[in-house]
């Protein structure tokens, strides 16, 4: 059975809700959301996901091929006011892919280089990040594991807070940070060593221990019992292939390269 990279990453990603019950699950992007959809059709049944508009659905729309809203599954109207109810509450889980990662689990989406009032690149702004950091439990996920992503100091703005004491808003401990997961196209981190420090838990097959270690500008602990991603199960592609039918998802990492590694 073969599969690419993109599906071994969604698959992943999936695991990362395995245990959330009935949380508003949000996935920024497609493979994000790919891996949020494959997750409420397999391992958490309970899960709720929107139609980005104003629905809640009790079946995920699939991420190519659907040109309108019609025929989706709703279930219940949810507006945007809703919304930051659900957030506030704390029942929600965000997949999102910061531009930048520090040792803190600290993320930037807003701007690189140069100062707060002239950045060398402007992006996003922080948009829904600094509450998100504070109110919900989050996992990033990085289609280009880089020391461009995992910096090796903190991130130029830091748009959501992390496991960082000097950062903590007033009356904040770790216990109110849940950065759950990171997944990238090298290995699945979490949150699990020493003082919160980021830890390789699987490698992609073929990916040694080395690389994850050389493209991250800080030093990474190592789960005693890290082993190999789990790899997709035929059930799982083609739930895959029913969401994305028009395999948006193979240009989603340069070259669509496969999920397992050659020797050369």
């Amino acid at each position: 059975m073969t599969f690419s990279l993109a599906e071994l990453m969604v698959c992943a990603a999936s695991r990362s809700f395995d245990d959330d019950g009935e949380v508003l699950a949000t996935g920024i992007g497609l493979l994000p959301r790919l891996a949020a959809s494959l997750a409420m059709r397999t391992t958490n049944t309970d899960m709720m996901m929107t139609d980005s508009q104003s629905y809640l659905l009790s079946r995920p729309n699939p991420v190519s091929g659907m040109s309108t809203h019609q025929g989706q599954a709703n279930e219940n109207w949810m507006g945007f006011a809703r919304i930051f109810d659900n957030v506030w509450s704390g029942a929600r889980h965000a997949l999102v892919g910061p531009s930048q990662i520090d040792r803190f689990g600290q993320t930037n989406i807003a701007a690189l280089g140069g100062s707060y009032d002239a950045p060398k690149v402007q992006l996003l702004g922080v948009r829904g990040f600094p509450g998100n950091s504070i109110s919900h439990a989050n996992s990033f996920f990085v289609p280009k594991h880089s020391t461009r992503v995992f910096v090796s100091g903190e991130c130029d703005v830091v748009c959501s807070i992390g496991y960082n004491p000097d950062r903590l808003p007033r009356g904040y401990d770790f216990s109110d940070i849940d950065i759950r997961r990171i997944i990238t196209d090298l290995c699945v981190m979490d949150f699990g060593g020493p003082d919160r420090q980021i830890r390789v838990v699987s490698l992609h097959p073929g990916v040694p221990l080395s690389e994850v270690q050389e493209n991250t500008g800080f030093e990474v602990a190592v789960a005693d019992d890290v082993c190999q991603t789990e790899l997709p199960t035929a059930e799982q592609l083609r739930i895959i292939e029913e969401l994305d039918p028009l395999n948006a998802r193979a240009k989603q990492i340069k070259d669509n390269p496969p999920g397992e590694r050659r020797a050369h």
